[in-house]
């Protein structure tokens, strides 16, 4: 057996910033240097940041990532660093024929080996993910090669995220190649439970590639998507080794005893297992094994399901926050859970200092209502001004002379018109407070309570708001009892419910799932045991409300199916989900 040290640099790239990315890695490896690292691993397209999405179909982006990548690799060596291997994820292109249908300029999404000042290693991810959030076969060409570079005696071969999740392709060509470890730069966002699927997972592909696998992610927010870290290694056994923390960037080191390896260093050409060959491309970088005293691998705990989900929005909105250049937030804040949660993960994000809340009440808010949002400015030390909007509806009103449900709608634009106005005056990011009970049903005002720049509670169920708020206060009791307990109202007109429009939120929540998250149809909703007649309304209300949600906000990404990236249905649609013909 022989040994290696690996740092994975667990980090959070900006995209599009690959100076600064560039100068990160540069003291990255300076930190893996000085824990007697022999190998450093960063995530996948690190250099450019990930998901760079139409930027990649521009030549100049794509030459700036090369250009990037050749510098590092120099930088390193003038900083006394070039003898410590790194593997990076960066964006590349292929020498290939344009055709149509290819992506313009055949970018890759790809990994290189510096080592010595130079780009040892270049190869491309091989499966391309084009499900759910990912459209690679819009943006990227697909890798043939497998690199195996030999480092102190070990074969390490390297592979990238996507190709860990589809048979075949370099996993199966590791296995044949006979490497001692496979590294894998990975960008996978978050959701819930990922973290178990990921770790079965890596599991399952270290037993069929008969090595021990390293596998390194991205952390940190972009757009709509969150990335929680979780890097891992498992050995060829499938057992876990090592597990850096969630939603935070870490350098974890590991110590490995690893298969000396004995293949000669030569190239050659395997069977992919599904429909495709590649080829396996040796290197060496060093023979000798190294002998040290090892450390004991640390596997940092899991956080339970809703420290998780919180976690996950706190980070979303920080990062949103900062990597747009934001110093601050404001949102209207009503006494309810929706805003008082939305309210409360800002002010972890970025500060209660940095939190402009603005109280707006109209003249069918509740006294409670009002003295519940001041206590959550009391308890949380928010920025906090109140706008009494009753006489700048009455003038409205007077315009136009509004009734019913526009008039009742005149009052979140009011709101809406307001806060967007002081975002305008002092440079705030307006945050809206809609969840994802109410965005589903179209429970909002267009242009009112949806107007903004980031919605947190987006991909957030109404039941589950209210778990997250509970778990917070197990933490510190920072949001009022009375916001939790109290029935939901969006207080547009006198004694007004949740529960006029919508049914309970427990039952909603759990039809929303199988419909939205789980694409049934009515005679599968029935089937499953959900009331026929409210079927059909929800239903109605879910396919009425798309044009709704085209125009909200992003938010962050934390189901399997958000409305945004994941959910795509055309606005102008006749399709409906009939009930079946009476006889």
């Amino acid at each position: 057996m022989a040994q290696l040290r690996i740092a994975l640099a667990q980090t959070n790239p900006v995209v599009g910033d690959l100076a600064g990315n560039a100068d990160k890695l540069i003291a990255w490896v300076r930190r893996a240097a000085g824990e007697d690292a022999h190998l450093v691993v960063f995530t996948e397209m690190f250099l450019t940041g990930y998901p760079v999405e139409d930027l990649v179909l521009r030549a100049s982006f794509v030459d700036a990532s090369i250009a990037t990548l050749d510098d590092v690799a120099r930088r390193l060596a003038e900083e006394g660093l070039g003898g410590l291997p790194v593997v990076v994820g960066y964006v590349d292109r292929a020498n290939l024929v344009h055709r149509v249908g290819q992506p313009k300029g055949a970018p890759l999404d790809a990994a290189a080996l510096l080592h010595e000042g130079r780009v040892v290693v270049r190869t491309a991810k091989h499966h391309l993910p084009n499900y759910g959030v990912f459209d690679e076969y819009r943006y990227f060409v697909r890798g043939d090669r497998l690199p195996v570079f030999r480092l102190h005696g070990v074969d390490v071969a390297i592979a990238i995220c996507e190709d860990l999740w589809q048979d075949g392709g370099p996993v199966s060509a590791a296995g044949e190649a006979g490497a001692g470890l496979l590294v894998v730069p990975n960008a996978s966002p978050y959701e819930r439970n990922k973290d178990d699927v990921r770790l079965a997972l890596c599991a399952d592909r270290a037993r069929e590639a008969g090595c021990a696998l390293v596998y390194v992610n991205q952390v940190g927010g972009q757009d709509e998507l969150i990335f929680d870290g979780d890097s891992l290694i498992v050995g060829p056994d499938g057992e876990l080794i090592a597990r850096a923390g969630q939603f935070t960037e870490e350098l974890m080191i590991a110590d490995l005893d690893l298969p000396a390896a004995t293949a000669p260093i030569q190239n050659e050409t395997v069977d992919a297992r599904d429909g495709t060959t590649i080829t396996v491309e040796r290197y060496a970088l060093s023979e000798e094994p190294v002998s040290y005293e090892a450390r004991e691998p640390v596997i940092t705990p899991r956080l339970d399901d809703r420290a998780e989900v919180y976690q996950a929005l706190v980070l979303g909105v920080r990062d949103y926050v900062v990597k747009n250049g934001f110093g601050s937030v404001i949102l209207g804040l009503s006494g309810g859970i929706d805003s008082a949660l939305t309210a409360t993960i800002a002010a972890d994000a970025i500060g209660p200092e940095n939190v402009h809340v603005v109280l707006m009440p109209s003249r069918y808010s509740s006294d409670h209502s009002i003295s519940d949002a001041e206590e959550l400015v009391r308890r949380q030390g928010l920025k906090a001004r109140t706008i009494p909007i009753a006489e700048i509806v009455t003038a409205f009103d007077k315009e136009v002379g509004l009734h019913g449900l526009a008039a009742e709608n005149l009052q979140a634009r009011v709101r809406g018109m307001l806060l967007m106005s002081l975002s305008n005056e002092h440079g705030h990011l307006v945050l809206t407070t809609g969840n994802k009970s109410e965005l589903a049903a179209g429970y909002s005002t267009l242009y009112g309570d949806s107007a903004g720049g980031f919605a947190p509670i987006k991909d957030v169920l109404k039941t589950l708001v209210w778990e997250l708020a509970r778990w917070r206060n197990t933490v510190g009791p920072v949001i009022p009892e009375n916001s939790i307990e109290k029935e939901p109202s969006a207080e547009l007109r006198p004694g007004q419910r949740d529960t006029d429009s919508l049914p309970p939120y427990e039952v909603l929540d759990r039809l929303l799932d199988d419909y939205v998250e789980n694409d049934m149809g009515r005679d599968e909703l029935v089937a499953a045991g959900h009331d026929p007649g409210l079927v059909t309304t929800i239903i109605r209300l879910v396919d009425r409300a798309e044009y709704k949600r085209r125009q909200y906000p992003p938010g962050p990404k934390i189901t399997p199916k958000n409305f945004g990236r994941d959910r795509r249905l055309p606005i102008t649609n006749r399709w409906r989900e009939s009930p079946p013909p009476t006889a």
